[in-house]
């Protein structure tokens, strides 16, 4: 795109636009406004950046979200002066905590006319408080090559702190005088027989995040009379938690952790919300029923761990919380960014590196100091080379329990002999408490939530991209998905954990990717239903499972829902509203299902383009009585 030298405005905003394209952003989300018009302007003119107007504010800053969760690179974010800066910022402080790379861009009124009552004029410096990785109101707009530079540099410096040391947002004011629209200026048309575009942006390239931001492992853990590392080989009650994790390149996040496992023959509890369970293949020592198994209290006394090696954020389980604060183990946590991951204030090291480059190096320590050492609940401790065999060792000796085979969208994972009775102990529970599982929902016939999590995590597409809600989806995803080879992606706002823009990060999630899935109750939908007004810029297509059961389901399975009154009109909420209709008014396909079989085929291929919602109506009592009754039942006679 051509420098726009029509006047100084159209300078500033097109140097702007053009900059970010050399850096290599790909889409800017823009909401109507007069004080944004250059930039509004400048972003539709140039042809390599997908500009998407929005009307919504808040909706568009999770549907910018969404796009960033997806690519892992950061999106513009575009508004005028005044509260539209505002609505932001729920989605602001969702990526800071769930470190997604925003790039904010609030028109304002220039120095002159603030805090003079001129209109539509707030004091939008450092509006968004804490939250941003860096901000800072750029000077008027000039025209001068000095002042030129000075911009170009500083979008450039926004870039990289929206990426590096750890994803988040950035955001930039911006004042402008009048005029806001491209009148020409015969002053600043004369200047651009003096600009050379190829000089001024020489030496600009595409910035991205991933290998080259990881960081190389802390010192401690090569060096001294006995590394980490071999401590961590010589314990043989270890345990790996995946925590929640949307990484851009999931398989080799999978086979990173896969590859610590194997090498310390340690088990993984993975979160629902981890690609882990989507790619059982990779892991032998796979376990995602730990919240049932830890209900069983003698069964979590048995299997309390001396470390724990921690990924990324602690899984939703507030049973594996309370757990993991009971036993105290030694915990090290991995993640290259710089927040605390410890909401447990436990004996925790933070190690600042990726999951990668941990098993990297952890593959060559062990492979230079392989020992033979006494451990696990008896017993000697076999290298972590110990060969594979097609059966997990029995817990006596008449007992034998077959690994079950292999297949997409299958259970079971590559088949070795654990080395120890700990691991053994978390792998044949795992496999009886799956069966329980699988037995109590599969006979289930009648439409109900936790059913609705399970069979979705073996009848989607492979490589479905699915956001989850938060409140009881992200519960009983925890709870009953199933691991399985199908390559899911799940997607979520787990950084602040609330139900704001549920509708627009998913479409956000969706938008020129592969056909996708929302899960979600009705409260979170109807808290976004402008998102529906994103439909005409949306390209692909989104499936919202729709589990409706008129009120906050989750609030039934706290303390709170035992006093009604005020219960069900303060906490419960329901709306009493009818989706055909509402979706009817968006043009929004809709469909009620009446029963498995139904919601089998219509998930068994999914529509290219255009959003559907698939709505399912449960009792929301009747759902949370039979979490109350089951979950503790599942590891009950262990």
């Amino acid at each position: 795109m051509p420098i726009d030298f029509r006047n100084t405005n159209t300078v500033w905003a097109s140097v702007l636009a053009e900059t970010l394209q050399w850096l290599g952003l790909t889409t800017a989300v823009i909401c109507p406004g007069s004080r944004s018009a250059p930039l509004t302007i400048a972003f539709a003119q140039n042809k390599k950046i997908e500009t998407i107007p929005i009307l919504d504010e808040r909706s568009a800053s999770f549907f910018a979200l969404g796009i960033a969760k997806k690519s892992s690179l950061p999106t513009a974010l575009i508004c005028t002066s005044g509260t539209a800066a505002a609505n932001f910022y729920p989605a602001i402080i969702e990526a800071r905590e769930s470190r997604i790379p925003l790039l904010i861009f609030t028109a304002d009124r220039p120095p002159e006319l603030r805090d003079c009552h001129a209109g539509q004029a707030i004091d939008q410096v450092k509006i968004y408080g804490n939250y941003p990785n860096w901000q800072a109101e750029l000077a008027i707009p000039s025209a001068s090559r000095g002042m030129l530079d000075y911009l170009r540099q500083t979008i450039v410096y926004a870039w990289e702190r929206s990426i590096f040391p750890t994803p988040g947002p950035v955001h930039l004011n911006i004042p402008f005088r009048d005029p806001l629209v491209p009148v020409p200026d015969i002053a600043v048309e004369a200047l651009e027989t003096e600009f050379n575009p190829e000089d001024f942006f020489a030496g600009l390239e595409p910035i991205f995040g991933g290998e080259s931001s990881t960081p190389p492992s802390p010192p401690f853990l090569r060096g001294g009379e006995e590394s980490t590392m071999q401590q961590w080989q010589k314990c043989s009650k270890g345990i790996i938690i995946a925590g929640v994790a949307q990484p851009q390149f999931a398989e080799k996040y999978c086979s990173a952790i896969a590859q610590i496992s194997k090498s310390l023959n340690w088990p993984v509890l993975a979160e629902g919300l981890s690609p882990v369970r989507n790619y059982a293949q990779l892991n032998p020592h796979l376990i995602s029923t730990y919240d049932l198994i830890l209900r069983n209290r003698e069964l979590a006394d048995k299997l309390t761990p001396e470390i724990a090696i921690q990924i990324g954020d602690l899984p939703t389980s507030k049973e594996l919380r309370n757990w993991l604060d009971k036993t105290q183990p030694k915990r090290y946590i991995i993640d290259p960014s710089h927040h605390n991951f410890d909401p447990l204030h436990g004996k925790t090291i933070h190690l600042r590196t990726s999951p990668e480059n941990l098993a990297t190096n952890l593959a060559t320590t062990l492979t230079l100091v392989p020992p033979l050492i006494k451990g696990g609940l008896g017993g000697d401790r076999a290298p972590a080379t110990t060969a594979i065999s097609p059966q997990i060792p029995p817990l006596n000796k008449d007992e034998s329990t077959p690994v079950p085979p292999l297949n997409k969208g299958g259970l079971g994972g590559v088949q070795t002999s654990p080395s120890n009775e700990y691991l053994q102990l978390w792998r044949h529970t795992e496999i009886q408490v799956r069966e329980t599982i699988d037995q109590k929902i599969s006979a289930i016939n009648n439409i109900i939530e936790p059913k609705v999590s399970w069979l979705l995590s073996q009848i989607l597409p492979p490589g479905t991209p699915i956001f989850i809600a938060n409140s009881m989806p992200v519960r009983d995803v925890e709870f009953f998905w199933k691991p399985n080879n199908l390559e899911i992606k799940p997607f979520f706002n787990r950084g602040a954990n609330g139900i704001d823009g549920t509708l627009s990060t998913a479409l956000g999630v969706a938008h020129r990717n592969q056909s996708s899935i929302m899960l979600t109750g009705d409260l979170a939908l109807l808290h976004d239903t402008n998102g529906f007004l994103i439909k005409n810029k949306f390209v692909g297509h989104l499936t919202i499972i729709l589990i409706n059961n008129n009120g906050g389901g989750i609030f039934e399975m706290l303390p709170v829902a035992k006093f009604d009154p005020p219960f069900e009109e303060f906490f419960a909420t329901p709306q009493q509203i009818n989706f055909a209709q509402l979706c009817a008014t968006y043009r929004v396909e809709h469909e009620v299902i009446e029963d498995w079989e139904q919601f089998k085929e219509k998930l068994n291929l999914l529509p290219n383009s255009g959003i559907r919602v698939l709505e399912l109506q449960t009792d929301r009592r009747a759902d949370a009585k039979w979490r109350q009754d089951n979950l503790g039942k599942f590891a009950k006679n262990l």
